[in-house]
């Protein structure tokens, strides 16, 4: 069995890993939860019995999985046993390609659209609509078990409605399935044909479910379908932080242990990880102003008595907002002596975030920012050449040794499923290939086409002869020289070059610049944030409003380990002469000893 020394973990992670029978486990931020998610689960594969049971993780994030699976593997656990990916990959690998037969719309075949050619399509249907001012961005939707939802704003609906109602006949037309028609169908196969649930019940030694309050309420239906059927000897860890639930309007969700416990008719113990390992006691005093669910939170990080500066600033203009970032982020990195990479700017959309970059890189010449307007082309993790890109534009070293050779196993099952033969080619061989490939072109695309013609000469595969990956192929370098002419126009000369290409995969060394959404999981020293203003934090579209403020805040807050800056800038002026956009609500009456920046 798997062990580990005794002061790895404090006696609450301890607990919940010993624990042998379903648990729900509230964490709050900054509470080792990854680690002892990750040690439960080298816990499970080393106490299997069988070679045919299987341990499946369900993560949010390809990365958050990617994360999870070093670290296990770091540890010196066997994982062959160990299935670990997104709820989008668990449905595709487990149910709909398994058991496609059995569905109408998916038993003579089916292509996954991805989200370049969703989006292509999607922006041509709305066309018709322009008058109504609606977009590719009003289309986003989910499924319940019982409906469709939408999650555009309510005088919008009739026209998405037809929007959406074209672009799924379109698909059905082509045999494609989007990724929300991923979760109807596996839905759909799970309740029509039971014994999915029970076959798949036999194999599953457990399934352990991060970041619950992500979770959708057909994702839950899905799962709670597995863990009751046949003999119920899958037991589930479910693991989260409702204070952190900010994708309602994606349709997810924090659940109550009781409520999955009745869908899925078992016996969830419920625990929690209060101690807080990451921000000082002030900083933790202050995001507890916005705690919805009351969760119990102690700091216990070894700074916890740091003199932090906790700042709100509602004066500074919107056109001297660049100039206040600069000042905060010298402030921050000169005057403290903050490394670069600690450092994170924050707001709530990409829409304010990819130009303030590109001027941030103009006005601090000898920094170094990661963020949106730093990226050549999107993070599509279903896509074959993105991921053969990972390999490709990382260096051989021992400390990627391991997830490159994770990526390798990705790409020969690709291949193996695009109809390639890859019987004569393993692991190490294509990492060796890969490694062994030159070239000195500068432009990052046309490198990237130079390289792959390379490499798939090398290992005698003619891919253009694989209707799978060129389709993929058309796609990924569609969608990134779209994405690359648009940034070029907004300023960003250099985002075509190679060298930005490669800096896609390392690891943080700049200033992270980026969404409420996107910083969840990440920590730094100083987070600094602006665009906080009522109909942005929340957005105005959000039924839930100030329990969703209250949310967003807390996971801006709770990111920080030793400063945080609040903005709410004047000068944002709201359209249909509605005036000027106001400090949001919630953080304006939050009654707070803040502190001058100097």
């Amino acid at each position: 069995m798997f062990v580990w020394s005794p002061n790895d973990l404090n006696p609450e992670q301890e607990a919940a890993i010993k624990e042998p029978g379903c648990v729900f486990l509230v964490a709050c931020p900054g509470s080792g939860k990854t680690r002892t998610l990750t040690y439960k689960i080298a816990r499970l594969l080393s106490t299997l019995t069988s070679e045919k049971q299987w341990v499946i993780v369900i993560t949010y994030t390809h990365r958050a999985a990617d994360e999870i699976e070093e670290r296990i593997e770091r540890l010196g656990v066997d994982t062959s046993r160990l299935w670990i990916g997104t709820i989008h990959s668990f449905c595709l690998d487990w149910i709909i390609r398994p058991y496609a037969i059995y569905h109408p719309d998916l038993r003579d075949g089916f292509k996954v659209m991805d989200s370049h050619d969703a989006e292509v399509l999607l922006t041509e249907l709305c066309k018709p609509y322009s008058g109504q001012r609606v977009t590719y961005w009003d289309c986003n939707y989910h499924f319940t078990p019982a409906s469709l939802e939408l999650g555009c704003e309510l005088k919008k609906r009739v026209a998405v409605g037809a929007v959406l109602a074209e672009f799924h006949k379109r698909l059905k037309a082509n045999r494609q399935i989007d990724y929300e028609l991923i979760l109807r169908f596996a839905y759909d196969l799970v309740v029509a044909q039971p014994t999915i649930g029970v076959l798949l019940n036999a194999i599953f030694a457990a399934v352990l479910v991060d970041e619950y309050q992500d979770t959708k309420e057909i994702q839950y239906a899905i799962l709670a379908a597995i863990l009751k059927a046949g003999s119920r000897k899958t037991t589930a860890f479910i693991v989260g932080d409702p204070n952190q639930a900010i994708y309602g309007s994606l349709g997810g969700y924090a659940i109550t242990a009781a409520q999955l416990g009745a869908m899925a008719n078992v016996k969830f113990r419920e625990m929690e990880l209060s101690q807080n390992y990451r921000s000082s006691e002030r900083i933790v005093g202050y995001f507890a102003n916005y705690n919805v669910h009351t969760t119990t939170i102690v700091a216990a990080a070894e700074h916890k008595d740091h003199d932090s500066l906790i700042s709100f600033d509602t004066k500074t203009s919107k056109d001297d907002l660049e100039d206040e970032l600069v000042r905060l982020i010298r402030h921050s990195a000169e005057t403290l002596g903050i490394p670069h990479h600690e450092i994170c700017i924050i707001a709530p959309q990409w829409v304010h975030l990819a130009g303030m970059t590109r001027r941030l890189v103009a006005a601090l010449p000898n920094y170094r920012f990661d963020g949106p307007g730093m990226v050549p082309f999107a993070r599509d993790i279903d896509n074959f050449w993105y991921k053969l890109s990972r390999i490709v534009l990382t260096e051989a070293s021992p400390g990627m040794y391991v997830r490159r050779l994770r990526w390798a196993a990705e790409v020969l099952t690709a291949l193996d499923d695009a109809g390639a033969n890859v019987s004569g080619i393993s692991r190490k061989a294509l990492l060796r290939e890969c490694n062994s490939l030159s070239c000195t072109e500068v432009d990052g695309l046309t490198y990237l086409r130079r390289i792959f013609d390379l490499l798939f000469a090398r290992i005698g595969i003619e891919y253009r002869k694989l209707p799978a990956l060129v389709d993929h192929h058309t796609a990924f370098f569609d969608s990134s020289q779209a994405r690359i002419d648009r940034l070029k126009k907004e300023g960003a000369a250099f985002i075509g070059e190679i060298t930005t290409f490669r800096r896609v995969f390392e690891t943080r060394t700049g200033i992270t610049v980026s969404t409420i959404h996107g910083v969840k999981g990440a920590e730094f020293d100083t987070v600094i944030a602006y665009a906080l203003l009522e109909g942005m934090v929340p957005h105005f579209a959000d039924p839930a409003g100030p329990v969703s403020a209250n949310k967003l805040l807390y996971v801006i807050s709770s990111r920080a380990r030793k400063n945080l800056h609040l903005i709410s800038e004047r000068g944002r002026m709201r359209g249909g002469n509605f005036g000027e956009y106001k400090a949001t609500t919630v953080l304006a009456v939050c009654g707070f000893a803040y502190d001058t920046v100097p």
